[in-house]
């Protein structure tokens, strides 16, 4: 055990088990970040190595006690387990310990409830946290109880329990309810933008590799970006102009995590269904972490889990930290700085070439007894430039795929009407 000292914040002591799963030293690493973005501050940690888990209390009988001894001792505040505990197994380790007992997930959550800022965004977190807490309900002793032996206890026969489940129950389904109706109406705004020759671009990855970072360099958006674990969890969308001319809705997405508990993938869901949904997927992530392949690895499968089909454009952020790329480089993969700008030109060159051609950029030359074209091409494209000459209007136009063949016979190159000879 290693101790650090800091009496501002909660102490809290960090216990893992490595049984070979996973990296527990580096899942320790990260439990030690989410600590830090909760406020609480990391005085030691322990690992244990064992072929399986204590159902009772996790770890043996001489490593617990140990973990006693130093909470003891060291006048910590909590532990932190780094795996999801059962009821029981809390219970038991707080008997043991004589603290608080969270476990990874009750972290994760307790962080997404002081982050959340929208109204959806607290939604989705208090869903999160009901289904974690409902099966957590029972074996908290006879305290829940309305039932007694005497006068005046008799009921109709429900426990304080089964009411308190009821009721969490009811309030799960009038959660799922409200969100499935701002997901209809999210639903309803993605028809639109297809229908409006929009394409959506969605960018995902791992928490804290700069992902609002990168769509404040782009799209100016005022998106907290902060040094810290899921510094965004509300999503947001703002409108990106590629250099094809073609106009794209950015999508920046909740950050993920190693075992990312499935009570925020299921909460989160139709915030992370923008990211199956969209035209394509920006995987970002940190080029100058050692973890950089597992990021990948992490993002590629929820996206999987999700159904997403979309093309996936690998964006390695943070460029600017490292003397030569670790990864090898190719046609769907981007190094870019968010911080200092470098490489966004490439990533947006990039961009264009993998989003399905909708749209073509085109100069026209109209007679004045075909302007009505020109109000065509608006409204299923866009107009750049319209300059009024003897021979008709001159046009620069991003054209619908659907209007190619109409307005064909009007094309011109480049420097070829008779106003510019």
């Amino acid at each position: 055990m290693t101790d650090t000292k800091n009496s501002q914040r909660q102490r809290a002591v960090l216990v893992a088990l490595d049984t070979g799963e996973y990296d527990a030293e580096e899942s320790l690493e990260e439990l030690a970040e989410l600590a830090d973005t909760a406020g609480a501050q990391v005085v030691a940690r322990m690992i244990q190595r064992r072929a399986a888990c204590d159902p009772a209390t996790v770890l043996g009988a001489g490593r617990l006690e140990e973990l006693a001894q130093f909470c003891k001792e060291d006048g910590a505040d909590l532990v932190l387990f780094d795996r999801e505990l059962s009821p029981a197994q809390v219970r038991n380790l707080e008997r043991a310990c004589g603290l608080p007992v969270v476990d990874r997930t009750g972290l994760i959550l307790d962080i997404f409830a002081q982050r959340a800022v929208t109204a959806e965004g607290k939604l989705q977190v208090e869903l999160a946290q009901l289904q974690y807490q409902l099966p957590r309900l029972g074996g908290q002793g006879t305290v829940l109880s309305r039932l007694g032996g005497g006068i005046g206890t008799r009921g109709p026969g429900e426990t304080q329990l089964e009411t308190d489940r009821r009721h969490i129950r009811r309030r799960i389904a009038a959660l799922r309810a409200r969100l499935e109706q701002l997901e209809q109406r999210r639903r309803l705004l993605r028809e639109r933008r297809k229908k409006e020759g929009f394409p959506t671009v969605a960018i995902v990855g791992y928490t804290n590799v700069g992902k609002s970072t990168l769509l404040n360099a782009l799209t100016q958006a005022g998106v907290l970006a902060e040094d810290k674990l899921f510094a965004t969890l509300d999503p947001t969308s703002r409108a990106l102009d590629l250099p094809d001319g073609r106009r794209v809705m950015l999508i920046d997405t909740v950050g993920l995590v190693r075992r990312l508990p499935h009570q925020l993938v299921e909460a989160f869901h139709s915030t992370l269904e923008a990211a199956a949904q969209a035209d394509l997927c920006w995987c970002v992530c940190d080029i100058a972490s050692p973890q950089v392949r597992e990021q990948i690895a992490v993002t590629k499968k929820l996206l999987e889990d999700l159904g997403a089909t979309a093309p996936l454009l690998t964006v390695l952020n943070k460029g600017d930290l490292v003397a030569e790329c670790p990864l090898p480089l190719d046609g769907q993969t981007a190094v870019i700085s968010a911080r200092t700008g470098f490489g966004l030109d490439r990533l947006l060159e990039l961009t264009a070439q993998a989003l399905p051609s909708t749209h073509q950029r085109m100069r026209l030359l109209f007679p004045y007894d075909k302007a009505g074209l020109i109000h065509a091409l608006l409204q299923e494209g866009k107009v750049f430039s319209q300059e009024y000459l003897p021979e008709g209007i001159l046009v620069e136009a991003l054209v619908e795929r659907r209007l190619v063949g109409k307005v064909l016979p009007y094309q011109i190159e480049k420097g070829s009407t008779a106003h510019s000879e």
